[in-house]
């Protein structure tokens, strides 16, 4: 695999906060990551609902993170005030996230098996209509977003709070674009937000917009997949959920001499 990947210019999209472990797996593997988030990270400009969440943790029965963001913008305002409740779980979407609440000593977590989205963790038996009705469900997650999950759970009778503790916002300018590009080719693209990929391409004019649709990117998850093909992107490649499962498509992808 780092034959495969040596000396290869792979760019890293994700948030600056979560980057850090895929940009180490790549540049591992002889790749030179290079970091260029496509979601900008800020708490959200109101912190009335999280705090009011906050005083009323002990009603819920479940609380659910979307995110690592959401789990960094709430439980350190949690913690700083009281307790995590003994008797209140957790769940999350996917693995990094169950990771940020183990490390902020939130151990008792519901995390789906096969794959990590929002419909996923709604198959969970705990999550049916027979286990969440008329119990009190928080939410932890950004500004926007898909409403799958929260509009899901109150149809099936959740009492259920959606809190956003933290805001996503697109990158201001393309000064960082010319800035990649400065340095040498780019060999690849790695995409883990369907609404990263849609930040970047408004940005960019349609000569910029040609030379990502002609990089393989690689993805994490069908969906993000198919925006991508809906943006005219060529060289789509869908990999398993999680880093491991980019750098394992980046490891297999056939590259092209040099």
């Amino acid at each position: 695999m780092s034959s495969a990947l040596a000396g290869r210019r792979i760019v890293v999209t994700r948030p600056r906060a979560q980057a850090a472990r895929l940009a180490s797996l790549i540049a591992e593997r002889g790749a030179s990551p290079l970091l260029f988030p496509l979601l900008e990270i800020a708490p959200d400009e109101d912190p009335a609902p999280l705090q009011a969440a906050i005083a009323r943790l002990d009603e819920y029965s479940l609380a659910i993170f979307i995110s690592p963001n959401a789990v960094d913008y709430s439980l350190p305002h949690i913690l700083a005030r009281r307790a995590w409740p003994g008797a209140l779980s957790a769940a999350a979407i996917g693995p990094s996230t169950v990771e940020r609440l183990h490390a902020y000593g939130v151990r008792q977590t519901l995390l789906p098996v096969d794959r990590f989205d929002s419909e996923a963790l709604l198959e969970l038996p705990e999550l049916q209509a027979e286990q969440v009705a008329g119990r009190r469900i928080v939410l932890w997650r950004g500004n926007g977003g898909r409403e799958l999950l929260a509009a899901t759970l109150r149809t099936r009778g959740a009492e259920l709070d959606a809190v956003a503790c933290y805001r996503r916002s697109a990158p201001a300018d393309v000064a960082a674009w010319h800035a990649l590009h400065a340095g040498g080719t780019i060999d690849a693209w790695t995409i883990s937000s369907s609404e990263g990929l849609r930040n970047l391409y408004e940005l960019l004019d349609d000569a910029q917009r040609e030379r990502l649709c002609s990089t393989p990117v690689f993805v994490p998850h069908a969906r993000i997949a198919e925006v991508a093909r809906q943006l005219g992107l060529r060289e789509v490649v869908l990999g398993a959920a999680a880093d491991s499962g980019i750098v394992a498509a980046l490891g297999a992808y056939d590259w092209p001499a040099r």
